[in-house]
């Protein structure tokens, strides 16, 4: 069925489009959920595959540690395995993507109620949720981290709660771990700036309640499922961010047995309720901050109801050690919301973008700003204190770069740092900042400092001492004809023109690619002088200096 009479697709028409595109990988043969899976998928992320050929995989025939087969294929990747997935999901190209969250934002669209929802053909209440291979062990749940984890956790989550006071619900993207077939733990985030969930759940023990609504829904519409990780503020309604992202009213429908609204097209849908007295301990579990989490009290859920649809795909984030899915996922929608702060709101001129380090450092840790070339001193050190303290857990690190520094590339970086920052004068360390999303809270740190470091250059500096792009290119061919590896060019691979640069040197270059060298040789004979130190500079056009 075509998605037109909704105005967005849900998660099997994505898969479609997915598919169509060569942005899936279908795997029939039996993978093991709880010890084969993720690895298998995990692969791509740190298997030294460009992050363009990394694609979404569904698997049919999923199997578990005791043997068991399970009638529910489960997918991975789908959602962002890289940005191309992402963009097909949002329906927009990538550079059109910040204005979409911009307008979404700034432009929600109320959801529709509807009755009768897809994710409510399966209702399963009462015995179907008690005992082995009923409720939530029904369900192929996949181990993130085998060899570490616990348990099995849903990671692909859009958790719904809903404020007491104001009726207004929240759907965040927060894991839980299966504990039985009737109760899992749920981890809402406690760290500076709290998550929507949480919120509520303090609303909920301070009016005495101790039981409070939830429903999680699984594989949403990507629309639905992309607000979940998306920091928006507190008390938006997230299914209307959702709607105003696709330009059309999200469809919801009551859920069974929770007074709470859930996404009609989800592919599987937990209610219960949250315990707002007990806490139970969770963990470990692979964190996105690149370490194991270790075991800690969080919020035990007793489930009343799961729904689904007639046929139903179990959607999981690949997380952990970034890069990965959800760095994906959230790289997209950050970075463009760091640079409308620092371009649009605090007016700052020749930043170009903002790149949020993903490898091991949760997108959180290393911010990079790139600026035009001879941008003022005052500009540089307003973009790295306005981005330093945009997010209370972001930009431990920021970097400020030129356009020549591909800010993906940590050798580039570290290049930039070694030869165009001067410790002394570019770099500032201030202190004060939330610890934030890591490991450094098992050791109960309570602050943090942040790291300020302007690595721009500061005068006309020669080219990069690569050969030219057209030589490089040629022989990038001959590499090919002569049957060699497959090369994935790095960031820089060729040098060109810029910086403190003459024209004459272009042609003494030219002369020495023909095999014309000694007509530079001729020319510089008649330029000899006495009297004058070795490593004396000496410019075609200028004087040398007499020592």
């Amino acid at each position: 069925m075509s998605h037109s009479y909704r105005g967005y697709p849900d998660l099997h028409e994505h898969l479609e489009a997915l598919r169509a595109q060569g942005l899936l990988v279908t795997i029939d043969q039996p993978v093991n959920k709880d010890s084969e899976l993720h690895p298998l998928v995990r692969w791509q992320f740190v298997g030294g595959i460009p992050e363009k050929e990394r694609k979404a995989f569904l698997f049919t025939n999923v199997t578990d540690g005791q043997g068991r087969q399970f009638d529910m294929p489960v997918l991975v990747g789908a959602m962002a395995g890289n940005r191309a997935i992402y963009s097909v999901g949002v329906g927009a190209s990538l550079d059109q993507i910040s204005n979409r969250w911009d307008q979404a934002i700034a432009n929600p669209i109320a959801p529709k109620k509807v009755e009768s929802p897809e994710c409510q053909e399966v209702v399963l209440e009462g015995p179907d949720l008690i005992g082995s291979g009923n409720g939530l062990d029904r369900l192929p749940i996949p181990i993130s981290t085998p060899g570490f984890d616990a348990a099995p956790t849903l990671t692909a989550t859009n958790v719904i709660t809903m404020d007491p006071e104001t009726g207004v619900q929240n759907m965040g993207t927060y894991r839980a771990a299966l504990k039985a077939s009737d109760r899992m733990v749920v981890r809402m985030a406690t760290r500076a700036g709290g998550a929507g969930g949480y919120a509520h759940y303090l609303k909920y023990q301070k009016l005495g309640i101790t039981k409070m609504p939830c429903a999680i829904a699984l594989g949403c519409p990507p629309c639905v499922a992309f607000v979940g990780p998306q920091k928006l503020p507190i008390g938006v309604d997230e299914f209307t961010v959702a709607g105003g992202l696709v330009g059309a009213p999200i469809q919801i429908a009551k859920a069974k047995t929770v007074d709470l609204w859930v996404p009609a097209e989800a592919e599987i849908v937990i209610e219960g309720y949250i315990d707002t007295e007990y806490c139970e301990p969770e963990a470990p579990f692979g964190e996105s901050h690149g370490h194991i989490a270790l075991e800690e009290f969080n919020m035990p859920m007793t489930v009343t109801a799961i729904t689904h649809r007639s046929k139903p795909i179990v959607l999981s984030y690949i997380s952990q050690v970034t890069p990965s899915e959800s760095s994906v996922m959230k790289r997209v929608a950050y970075e463009p919301l760091f640079l409308s702060h620092l371009r649009d709101v605090l007016g700052i001129k020749g930043v170009q973008k903002v790149s949020l380090h993903e490898p091991l450092t949760n997108l959180r840790r290393v911010t990079i700003i790139t600026f035009d070339n001879h941008v003022s001193r005052t500009e540089i050190w307003r973009a790295l204190y306005g981005a330093a303290n945009f997010k209370s857990d972001f930009s431990k690190v920021c970097i400020a770069i030129n356009s020549d520094i591909n800010p993906d590339n940590a050798d580039a970086l570290f290049w930039a740092l070694s030869y165009r920052s001067n410790p002394i004068d570019d770099i500032q360390i201030t202190g004060h900042r939330s610890m934030g999303h890591g490991p450094s809270r098992e050791g109960h740190q309570q602050e943090d400092s942040t790291l300020l470091i302007d690595a721009t250059i500061k005068k006309p500096m020669p080219p990069l001492a690569l050969p030219k792009k057209e030589y490089m290119q040629r022989t990038q061919e001959m590499w090919e004809n002569f049957g060699l590896p497959k090369l994935s060019p790095q960031e820089p691979w060729h040098g060109e023109v810029s910086g403190d640069w003459l024209g004459i040197w272009d042609a003494n270059a030219q002369n020495a690619v023909e095999g014309r060298y000694l007509e530079n040789g001729l020319i510089s004979q008649t330029q000899r002088k006495k009297n004058i130190k070795p490593e004396t500079k000496f410019r075609p056009d200028a004087k040398p200096k007499q020592d």
